[in-house]
C-alpha cells in the first residue's frame, strides 16, 4: 500500500483509505450513515463531502452530549421505578453507547481531515 493510501488507526473499516480509488464515495456513505436519514435529502451534503463531514461531526457531538447526560441521570431517575440490576444494565448501555460514539467521533474527525487534504503517513 502506498503512503497516499494509508488509513490511520481509528479510520472506519467501511471506508477505503484516503487516496485509494473511490475512497471519497465510501467516505460519503459512511458520513451519511452517521447522520439522521433525512440529511440524505440535501444535495449540498452529497456534493460537498467537507460540508457533510461538518454536519456529521455536529450530529455525533450532539449524540455524545445526550449520552453523557443520560448516564449522569440514569441511576437517580430510574431507581424508584425499576430494580437495581435494571438500573445498572441501563447505565451499562449508556456507557457502551458513549464508547461507540467516541469511536465514531474519531472516525468522522479523521475523514474530515482527509477530505480537507491531510495526508496520513504511517509512523514507524
Amino acid at each position: 500500500m502506498s503512503t497516499s493510501a494509508y488509513a490511520p488507526p481509528g479510520w472506519p473499516n467501511q471506508v477505503r483509505p484516503p487516496g485509494a480509488p473511490g475512497w471519497e464515495a465510501t467516505a460519503i456513505a459512511y458520513l451519511l450513515d452517521c447522520c439522521p436519514a433525512d440529511f440524505r435529502a440535501y444535495r449540498v451534503l452529497w456534493n460537498h463531502p467537507v460540508v457533510l463531514a461538518q454536519f456529521a461531526m455536529q450530529f455525533v457531538n450532539g449524540q455524545q452530549e445526550a449520552s453523557q447526560r443520560g448516564l449522569a441521570v440514569v441511576r437517580t431517575s430510574l431507581s424508584d421505578y425499576v430494580d437495581p440490576d435494571i438500573v445498572e444494565a441501563a447505565a451499562q448501555a449508556w456507557l457502551e453507547q458513549g464508547a461507540r460514539l467516541a469511536r465514531t467521533r474519531r472516525a468522522v474527525a479523521l475523514l474530515e481531515e482527509a477530505l480537507r487534504g491531510r495526508v496520513f503517513v504511517r509512523k514507524l
